[in-house]
Formats: C-alpha cells, structure tokens, sequence
C-alpha cells in the first residue's frame, strides 16, 4: 500500500510485495479515484469524503487500508473515522501498548517525530490515563493493540463525521447498528444526494411480528436512513482484520446493485486483499451472522477435546449441514456454501473472535455473566445471533416436515447445534439471573 511504499524521487510511490512483483504507481491509485468521484458527481476542488463509522479491529483497519492506498491524495480524498468518545485505557493495556511501541523502530520514531511519545511513557508509569479515540490517532485501535496502524483522522461528534459524507463504512456490530445509524438519519434530512453505504456488519436480528424474519445491517441501514438498498452494500469474505492490515493475502465480496458493487470492487481491490463482486446481498448477510453462531461452538469444540482434528472435522461438517438448512428456509435461492462463503466460514471457525470466545468459555476462562463485549476483544457478535436465529426458526408460524418422522415440526429441531448454543449461552445465563433476583 502506498502509506508502506519508498518514493524514487520522481514522485511516484511503488509497492513491493513478497511475490516479488511492483504493484500500482501513483497514476493508477489515482485512476481509481478519479473513477469513483466521477460516478459520485463530484466537482473538481471538491474532496470525496470516505467516513468509517464504529472503529472495532475491521472497522478500524479498512479505514486505514484506505488512508494507507488513498491518504496521500488530499486534493482528491478525505479520510475519517469516528468512534464515541470517554473509552479509558487501563493501566494493563496501556503497559501492553508501551512494549508493543518500544519493539517496533518505526512505530516509535513515528510518535517521536509526531511529539507523541511522551503521553505513552506516562501512561505507562500510571501518571495519566490514555483513552481510546486518543490512541486510534496515532494508529492503534483498542481491540487489537498488537497490531499497529497508520496514524487516522479520529472525529467524536457523530454529526461532525457524517453530514457530508459520500461513502460511509458501516464497522459497527449489528447490535448497534440500527440505533447509530436512527441517529445519522436526522443529520442527512437536508441531503440532496444519499450517500453510498458499505457494511462490514456480520450480525442479524430476528423480527417475530406479522411476518417472521432475519433483519440484517443493510436492512437495518435502509429502514433507519431511508438510504435506497441500491446503495447499500455488503463486505465480507475470508479475513482476519491484524493479518489483512500486515499485508497477509485475502479476498472478500462486495455485495449488493450493480451499479456501484463493480466499480467498489476496483476501488478497494489491493494486491494483497482482492475483492470480487456479487449480486446475493441477502444470502451473504445470513452467512456472515450464521458463520459467528457456530464458530462459538467450533472454539468449544476445540478447547474440549484439546484441538482433535477428527473432532473439529466432525464439528465442521455438521455446523455446514446446519448453515445451508438454514440458509435454504430464509432464502429462494442461496448462493452455494462454497468458494469465498465457504473460506469466510472456515477462517472464522478456525480464528475468529467467536471461535477464540468459545475456546475461553469452555475453559472457564470467561463466564457468560461478563456479557458478550469482551475487553481487547469488542462485541461477540455471535451470542446476540444465536438468539436471532433460535427464536426465528421456533417460531409457531414456521414447520418443515421431519425426514424420519413424518411430522410437521419447527425448523430449529433439525438444528441441534444450534439448540445446542441456545442452551448454553441463552436460556444459562437467563436462568442464573432469574434466580440470583
């Protein structure tokens, strides 16, 4: 990416990669550019604004993977994210953080050069307290402190970051997506233009009146903003947000109306991150909060019977029965569980946050009342799913016939794992509150 390559002199930046190929010049960043402003409408001295909104470990490094590519180019681009403000660091983290600083040359010459060393030192010696909007300036996002980032253009008024924003990246967990973006809404009232919308939400909500259904975040965006579906669009694919901003090689899928999936694709396509297009928004929005629930139960499968290959295989194989059971109810016709969906869900299982939080619970190394939004780690957006697709699928409305008892019966009693987790993350923790009052 531009922000990591050498100038030659002559004001061209190239990019070297460990396939030993040179990728992208300055002329061809700044084609992509010029294409995306153009079918955005915007003037010459007019600066395209991209905004991230919630800065979580992805949220927080596909912003920068586009200050890093795109930052350099201010007459063309501008560049923010915004998170809420107050978030204090503790004086564990704030340890962690001076060592990560202390090991990294660049890291280190950076905020000295920036006269932003000092205030680590202090933190680090307990003499002031760092809070998270301060520290995501220099480049480190409080869910993934190993993994430093470009410095970022940090607002904390959400009106100040959004009114005129002309691509937003939606990095919130769905849990609270529909609120923020109810919020957003009153700010964009006077808009001519409605911006274009990318969604890194992997989450679902279940609605139980009238017609049962998942909501996903696009939905949710639609009805909060008012915002043409057309516009809004779906990101997800195979990726670890840490390996992904350390140049590891991945790909995604941008989902959504063709008008503008095609030309984002070339817009965020990078050598080490390829992203492809799609049409099947609503089938790639179920996986993404489908892959979330059952990496929860793959982690404790793992912890259980101490990372069995054979165990984990068996796992995988019915949890993927399970997701195309599912995926077949809420959709005509699913994409196949195969290629980028099925590498998203395989990656998740094997490294995601989800699958890390199961590992712990079933170590007893987490409990269920610390709730799903875990210190280093931000929302576990599988538990809130969990319940989505549990209480979706025993809804009085819905029956599937069993295939050896010939009877009618609600779609989530050919789900076992997911009754499973229910069970476990679900119903436990309710019936523990019911009875400590």
């Amino acid at each position: 990416m531009v922000g990591d390559g050498d100038g030659d002199g002559d004001g061209v930046i190239h990019n070297e990669y460990s396939n030993g190929l040179v990728h992208n010049s300055n002329g061809l960043i700044e084609d992509k550019i010029d294409e995306i402003r153009r079918l955005l409408g915007k003037a010459e001295g007019d600066p395209l604004k991209i905004v991230g909104v919630g800065a979580g470990a992805w949220g927080s490094v596909f912003i920068a993977m586009l200050q890093d590519c795109y930052g350099h180019l201010r007459d063309k681009v501008l560049i923010r994210i915004w998170r809420r403000p107050g978030r204090a660091i503790d004086k564990a983290t704030a340890e962690h953080l001076f060592e990560i600083i202390n090991s990294r040359e660049d890291v280190l010459r950076r905020l000295i050069r920036r006269c932003a060393y000092l205030k680590y030192v202090e933190a680090r010696l307990g003499d002031r307290t760092l809070y998270a909007d301060e520290i995501l300036k220099d480049g480190f996002c409080v869910n993934m402190i190993d993994t430093p980032l470009c410095p970022l253009k940090v607002v904390t008024n959400l009106q100040e970051a959004v009114w005129d924003a002309d691509i937003l990246v939606n990095g919130l967990p769905s849990t609270e997506t529909r609120e923020v973006f109810e919020e957003i809404s009153k700010y964009w009232k006077e808009r001519i233009a409605m911006p274009v919308i990318i969604s890194l939400s992997k989450g679902v909500e279940a609605e139980l009146e009238i017609e049962p259904r998942i909501i996903t975040p696009t939905q949710m965006i639609n009805r909060a903003t008012g915002v043409p579906i057309e516009n809004i669009l779906y990101l997800g694919g195979p990726n670890i947000a840490s390996e992904i901003y350390n140049k590891e090689y991945a790909n995604a899928r941008i989902c959504g109306g063709e008008k503008w999936r095609k030309p984002l694709a070339t817009f965020l396509r990078q050598p080490h991150f390829i992203v492809w297009d799609n049409g099947d928004l609503v089938t790639h929005e179920v996986m993404g909060g489908l892959k979330n629930v059952y990496a929860i139960g793959a982690g404790m499968v793992a912890a259980l019977t101490n990372e069995s290959a054979t165990s984990k295989s068996v796992y995988f194989a019915h949890c993927t029965s399970e997701m195309i059971f599912i995926t077949h109810l809420l959709a005509e016709e699913p994409e196949k569980l195969a290629g980028p969906l099925l590498a998203d869900t395989y990656v998740t299982l094997l490294k995601g946050r989800n699958a890390w939080y199961g590992q712990k619970l079933a170590k007893k190394e987490l409990s269920l009342e610390m709730g799903d939004s875990i210190k280093g780690k931000g929302m576990i957006q599988g538990v809130s799913a969990v319940k989505a697709f549990f209480e979706l699928l025993s809804h009085s409305s819905l029956s599937v016939l069993h295939p050896e008892e010939n009877k009618h019966v609600a779609p989530v009693e050919l789900c076992p794992i997911l009754k499973m987790l229910y069970k476990i993350l679900i119903k436990s923790i309710h019936h523990k509150l019911f009875f400590k009052r």
